[in-house]
C-alpha cells in the first residue's frame, strides 16, 4: 500500500473534469471561476510539497503520509458538503496541500524502500494508481450523472474521502524509510527494516553499510564539508537533514547538475499541457462536435482506460528499457500527438458532414494518443528520476523543490486554458503545447542520463564523477556493473 498515498488526489482530477459540468448547473459558476477552482489545487500544494521535505525529515516518511492522508480525507469532505462557492474553494485549498505532501513523499519512500532492480517499476506505482483514480473519476461522473444535479457532483466529490481514510490505516502497518532512519543514526531500526526487504541477512547488511557509506560520500563530494567538524569526527553523525540553502543558493557543481535534470524533467511534464488535455478533455471533445453529454463523457472516459494501461507498459519496461529511452518514445509520440489533435481541430471547424465526423473522431485518438504517450515516459519516470538522483540528506527537499515547479507549472495550464484558448484558438493552445513536447526531446537527449540498475547511492556517485571530468563518454560513467548504458554526458565542462 506504500504507493497509495496519493491516489484519491489524482481521482480528483478524473472527478473534477465531469464534476465541473454540475457544478456550473448547481452553483451557476462562470469560466473564470471554473480556471480558479481547477487550477487552484495546483497552486496552493506548493505549500504543501514545500513543507513535505522538512516533515518527512523530521517526523519520518510513513507519518507524512499518515499526515497527507488526513489532509485530504478533510478536504475531500468539506468539497462535497459545500453550500457555496466559497466552501467548495475551501475544501479545494485543503486538497491541495494534501496533494503537495502526497506527491513528494510517495515516490521517496518508494524509491528509498526498493531494491535497484525493480526501483523504477515500484516508483511507477504511484502513478499507475493517480491514473487509476483518473479512471475511476471518470467512471464516477458517468455513473452519477443521473442523479440530482444538486447531488450528483457532490457523491463524486465525497467518494473521495474513502481512500484516505484507509490509507492512515495501513500506513500503521508500513514499515518507515531504511535509510531515513539512517540518515537519524537509528542504525539498529533500519537493519530490521532492511531484514524484513532484503532476500537474507548478509544481503542486508551489505545494504546498511552501503547506504552509511553513501551518506559519508554525499557529504565529503557534494557538500564539501569538513567532516571532522560534524559529530566528533564521524560522518554519520551528523545532524542528517540538509537545508533549503544547499538547493538553492549554496549549490555545488554536483547538485547543480541534478538539479538540472529534475526540474528540468519536472517543467516539461507538464509544459508540455498534459492536464489542459485531461482536465479540459470534456471542453474539448464538444469543441471537436461532439454534443451529446453521455458521448462526451464515455469519451474522456477512454482517456482513463488508455492513460492507465501505458502507465501499467511503463512500469513493465522501464527497468528492463530504462528510463532515457522512455522518455525519447514519450516526448516524440506526445509532440506528433498534440500537433495531430491541433490539426483535427482545426478540420472540424472547416468541414461538415463525414469529413467532420471523420476529424472528431481523429480529435479524440490523437488526444487519448497523447495521454498514453505520455504515460509511458514524461507520466511516471518523474517520480522514479526525481525520486533516485539526488543525496539522501537532501533527497525530500529537493524533491518538494521539483513538485512546486511541476505544480506551479500545471497550475498555469490549468488556470489559463480556457482563456488562452479564447484568445488565440483551441488548436493553437495544442500546437503551443507541441511546441513544448518538442523542446523536451531536445532537453532529454542532451541532458538526461540513464540510473536503471543502480542504487541511489551509485547514483549520486554518477554525477558526482562527472563533475571531475572535462567529457565523459557513457561507459565511463556507468558504475559498479562494467556495462555501457546509452546516454549522454551528465557534464560538458570542467567544474
Amino acid at each position: 500500500m506504500l504507493q497509495n498515498c496519493c491516489p484519491r488526489n489524482y481521482e480528483d482530477v478524473g472527478v473534477m473534469s465531469g464534476a465541473v459540468l454540475f457544478i456550473r448547473k448547481d452553483l451557476h459558476v462562470n469560466d473564470l471561476q471554473v480556471e480558479m477552482l481547477i487550477g487552484s489545487l495546483n497552486l496552493i500544494c506548493l505549500l504543501g510539497s514545500a513543507l513535505a521535505g522538512k516533515t518527512s525529515d523530521a517526523v519520518g516518511r510513513r507519518w507524512t503520509m499518515a499526515l497527507a492522508a488526513l489532509i485530504f480525507f478533510v478536504g475531500a469532505v468539506v468539497m462535497s458538503l459545500a453550500p457555496s462557492f466559497a466552501w467548495l474553494m475551501m475544501g479545494r485549498l485543503v486538497g491541495g496541500v494534501g496533494l503537495g505532501y502526497a506527491i513528494v513523499i510517495a515516490p521517496v519512500y518508494t524509491a528509498e524502500l526498493a531494491p535497484a532492480s525493480t526501483r523504477g517499476m515500484l516508483t511507477c506505482f504511484p502513478e499507475i494508481f493517480v491514473n487509476l483514480g483518473i479512471l475511476l473519476g471518470y467512471v464516477a461522473n458517468y455513473a452519477f450523472q443521473g442523479l440530482p444535479t444538486n447531488y450528483n457532483w457532490r457523491v463524486m466529490l465525497g467518494m473521495g474521502a474513502i481512500p484516505p481514510f484507509f490509507i492512515g490505516v495501513f500506513v500503521l502497518f508500513m514499515p518507515e524509510s531504511p535509510r531515513w532512519l539512517v540518515m537519524k543514526n537509528r542504525n539498529e531500526d533500519a537493519m530490521k527494516v532492511l531484514l524484513r526487504t532484503s532476500e537474507s541477512e548478509a544481503k542486508a547488511s551489505e545494504l546498511l553499510a552501503q547506504i552509511m557509506e553513501g551518506i559519508q560520500y554525499a557529504q565529503k563530494n557534494l557538500e564539501k564539508k569538513d567532516l571532522s567538524s560534524e559529530g566528533e569526527g564521524d560522518p554519520l553523525k551528523s545532524k542528517g537533514e540538509g537545508t533549503w540553502g544547499e538547493l538553492i543558493y549554496k549549490t555545488t557543481p554536483s547538485i547543480r547538475r541534478m538539479l538540472i535534470v529534475g526540474l528540468g524533467i519536472q517543467f516539461f511534464q507538464q509544459a508540455s499541457g498534459i492536464d489542459g488535455t485531461v482536465y479540459y478533455s470534456p471542453f474539448t471533445f464538444k469543441k471537436a462536435g461532439i454534443n451529446s453529454q453521455n458521448a462526451i463523457l464515455g469519451a474522456t472516459m477512454a482517456i482513463g482506460f488508455v492513460k492507465t494501461g501505458f502507465i501499467v507498459v511503463a512500469a513493465f519496461f522501464i527497468d528492463k528499457i530504462g528510463r532515457r529511452p522512455l522518455l525519447l518514445i514519450s516526448t516524440v509520440r506526445s509532440t506528433v500527438s498534440l500537433a495531430g489533435l491541433g490539426l483535427s481541430l482545426i478540420v472540424v471547424e472547416k468541414t461538415s458532414g463525414s469529413a467532420h465526423e471523420a476529424a472528431a473522431c481523429l480529435a479524440v485518438v490523437a488526444a487519448c494518443s497523447n495521454v498514453s504517450f505520455f504515460s509511458i515516459g514524461l507520466g511516471p519516470i518523474n517520480l522514479v528520476m526525481g525520486s533516485e538522483i539526488y543525496p539522501l540528506r537532501l533527497r525530500a527537499k529537493a524533491v518538494g523543490l521539483g513538485v512546486g515547479v511541476n505544480r506551479l507549472v500545471s497550475g498555469a495550464v490549468s488556470v489559463t486554458f480556457l482563456s488562452l484558448s479564447k484568445a488565440i484558438t483551441l488548436p493553437a493552445v495544442f500546437f503551443f503545447y507541441a511546441g513544448f513536447s518538442f523542446m523536451a526531446v531536445g532537453f532529454v537527449y542532451r541532458f538526461v542520463p540513464e540510473t536503471k540498475g543502480k542504487t541511489l547511492e551509485e547514483i549520486v556517485e554518477l554525477f558526482t564523477i562527472g563533475s571531475s571530468v572535462k567529457t565523459s563518454t557513457p561507459s565511463q560513467l556507468e558504475l559498479g556493473s562494467g556495462k555501457t548504458s546509452p546516454g549522454p554526458t551528465v557534464v560538458t565542462q570542467s567544474t
